[in-house]
């Protein structure tokens, strides 16, 4: 049974980056299909990371951005978060609204229901990819959409479930659309008993 990230073989991160690298290509089909325009990412970098480490990440604790946010349920428990950083969410709202905002206080009803919608495409393709790798039977809440600084957009759904781990899966990569690529950042955060069980359903921990 796997007690912390620090004991997770260099096979088993392996595969957790594989995981990384399918699901965010899989989010950018669906978001390609959602806006009907091309998108494509770049080849993913996914880390392990502690939880400070990875605000610093993304930008820091306190840079202002927007989040969708959902937690994990069934055979896999966590929280997940799509980072949506002032470039992404104008490429999304240019394509499917024909408008831009120059800073999150912009944002109305209208475009918080599309940056809601990109999120929860982006996360929900991203577990599905993990299920079905994986043969799991994963439950997701409704979306939570937040504008903060990243490190209260973390801490307090973090501090909320309870403190499942002081590390952290983060994955990022560019969307390029219509030749802008613009940051694109999610963190999922699985508690460790459910690490340890989508490891052995992948057949990579025999522990």
């Amino acid at each position: 049974m796997i007690k912390n990230y620090d004991q997770l073989t260099s096979l088993e991160i392996d595969t957790l980056r594989e995981i990384g690298s399918i699901g965010t290509g899989n989010a950018a089909t669906a978001l390609s299909q959602m806006m009907n325009r091309e998108v494509r990412i770049t080849l993913p970098e996914v880390r392990i990371m502690g939880y400070d480490e990875a605000i610093e990440w993304i930008g820091g604790p306190e840079e202002v951005t927007a989040g969708v946010l959902v937690k994990l349920s069934g055979d896999v428990g966590g929280i997940m978060l799509s980072v949506q950083k002032l470039e992404l969410v104008n490429v999304v709202l240019e394509t499917m609204l024909g408008t831009s905002i120059s800073s999150y206080d912009g944002l109305g009803d209208l475009e918080r229901s599309a940056m809601i919608e990109i999120g929860n495409i982006m996360i929900s393709t991203f577990i599905n990819a993990m299920s079905g790798l994986a043969d799991l039977n994963i439950k997701l809440t409704v979306p939570a959409f937040a504008v903060d600084m990243q490190g209260a957009i973390l801490t307090v759904p973090m501090a909320e479930y309870g403190g499942m781990s002081d590390y952290l899966m983060a994955i990022g990569g560019n969307f390029v659309c219509d030749g802008k690529e613009v940051p694109c950042h999610v963190i999922l955060s699985p508690d460790l008993r459910s690490l340890d069980f989508l490891l052995r359903k992948l057949g990579v921990s025999d522990e």
